[in-house]
């Protein structure tokens, strides 16, 4: 009899024991997540609400948009047994809210018989401002006059905090950057390569809640002509140049193949690497004055020379040159033609040894085939500074420098930034007011 009384209260030990693990085997409540979880927006913008409870699953969802006095149902949801996670997009379209902040509540519970079979509960609160009103975009800068391969530049004010500003034609964007008046000044190009056309500059602007607004600008476009070049390529410049770019086109192993590989694919991810580094700006001019020419330097090719390459009589390949060649002796001083930082300094493809200096505002300046570095990135340099010596290096037929002028990593023409006049007529007067 004592042992059957034994057992029995063993028993109800363990069932208490069993009970008590199962009521307490979850007392978490779901992870909820939202996203954005705050700032503005409008009603287009997506919502994603994720829920996790990976021990007893998802029971309930209820989410309800608070603003003012005003309570408005988002979403109701009974989920099936043994839910793990959950996502659900939540719609704002046609609710018709007032512009301002409003709130959104989620109130999620999940499958635990914790709390007397009421399950665990996770209640959160995301605060965000509506916000549908696009930027007000006013245009402070008069004349923009731009020659075809040329740069330009436009200062305007905005009425409120933007995610993205800048000037936008075609697939072209230049980005705007916020001064200190709180004014914003964007250097943009008419590449060499756009048809007229297709050239038709906006300011846009975007806001932090995704609304955008165009604005147009007075301009006036001056038409150019560009040099058509031949180059012919012969079994001696192959000779003298491959070995320097073989690491460059590893499994070719003729000289002519090797050459139009690195003119057509080393050169398209050379330029990508100059568009990389235009992101690297200062927001603000450091450049002071004209550009300087280099000294006593004569022009052997010009911006934006059309070349076509012959070997052997035959047509074989086709660039444009974005830069003006210069040169005067062998191994000659090379000077920062302006004030900047040095962003980059090494070997770079085509270019060579080669060193680049941010002028802010996305205007940079390259210089190309040189033999000797004398700046590393970080430097500070000042207008006339020497930076290095010409040379060889990268695809150059002979010693000289390859001098390119690049606005947010378009290629434009040097010889405007050398014109004290259309300098201060275009670009310095319109920074004063800045």
């Amino acid at each position: 009899m004592k042992s059957i009384k034994k057992l029995f209260l063993l028993l109800i030990i363990v069932g208490l024991v069993s009970a008590a693990a199962f009521y307490f085997r979850d007392t978490n409540p779901p992870q909820v997540t939202l996203t954005p979880g705050s700032g503005p927006l409008t009603d287009k913008t997506p919502l994603l609400l994720t829920l996790d409870d990976p021990s007893m699953g998802l029971k309930t969802l209820e989410v309800t948009l608070l603003q003012g006095s005003d309570r408005i149902p988002l979403l109701k949801r009974d989920f099936p047994a043994q839910t793990p996670t959950a996502e659900e997009e939540l719609n704002l379209a046609g609710l018709k809210l007032q512009q301002g902040a409003f709130q959104v509540e989620v109130i999620a519970t999940d499958q635990s018989p914790y709390h007397f079979g009421k399950g665990n509960t996770a209640s959160a609160l995301y605060t965000f401002n509506y916000d549908t009103r696009a930027p007000l975009i006013s245009i402070l800068s008069k004349a923009h006059n731009v020659n075809r391969g040329g740069s330009g530049l436009v200062i305007f004010s905005l009425n409120e905090e933007v995610s993205e500003a800048g000037v936008r034609f075609a697939d072209r964007f230049f980005p705007a950057y916020l001064q200190d008046s709180g004014n914003y000044a964007c250097l943009f190009a008419y590449p060499y390569d756009s048809k007229e056309s297709d050239f038709v500059p906006r300011v846009v602007a975007r806001d932090l809640a995704g609304n955008e607004r165009q604005a147009g600008i007075y301009y006036h476009t001056n038409g150019k002509n560009f040099r058509q070049r031949q180059i012919n390529i012969s079994d001696n410049f192959l000779n003298q140049k491959i070995p320097e770019f073989e690491v460059l086109a590893p499994g070719i192993s003729d000289p002519l193949e090797t050459f139009l590989y690195v003119n057509r694919e080393v050169r398209a991810a050379n330029r990508a690497k100059l568009v990389e580094l235009s992101q690297r700006t200062s927001p603000t001019p450091l450049w002071e004055g004209a550009f300087l020419r280099q000294p006593q330097a004569a022009t052997l090719a010009q911006f934006a020379d059309d070349r076509t390459y012959y070997y052997n009589g035959k047509e074989i390949d086709r660039t444009f040159h974005l830069g003006q060649d210069l040169a005067s002796v062998a191994q000659a001083e090379i000077i920062a033609e302006n004030s900047g930082e040095v962003i980059f300094a090494e070997y770079l493809g085509i270019y060579g040894q080669c060193v680049v200096i941010d002028h802010g505002l996305g205007l940079q300046s390259l210089y190309a085939h040189m033999s000797q570095l004398a700046v590393q990135p970080g430097d500070m340099v000042t207008r006339g500074q020497v930076i290095g010596r010409s040379g060889a290096t990268g695809m150059a037929g002979g010693d000289h420098l390859h001098l390119g002028v690049i606005v947010s990593g378009v290629p434009v023409q040097p010889i405007e930034w050398w014109d004290a006049s259309w300098l201060d007529n275009n670009i310095d007067s319109k920074l004063e007011n800045r």
